[in-house]
């Protein structure tokens, strides 16, 4: 069960919804609206060093030398 962001597209409220299933419908806890937009996010974890970022994060191309 992820859980998304989402930004509204009426009162431009950003949120985070709890996702149960591919059918599950999303609306505005602000203003009620069905009209929200899916936001690009990461994650990250805590750990005893510091924070770290996701594992998807940067395509590895550096160049090696």
């Amino acid at each position: 069960m992820p859980i998304f962001e989402y930004m509204c597209q009426v009162c431009g409220a950003g949120f985070e919804q709890l996702i149960m299933g591919r059918e599950a419908s999303v609306s505005c806890p602000t203003c009620g609206s069905p009209e929200v937009a899916k936001q690009f996010s990461t994650f990250s974890a805590q750990t005893t060093g510091g924070f770290v970022g996701s594992m998807g994060s940067g395509c590895g191309c550096a160049p090696s030398g």
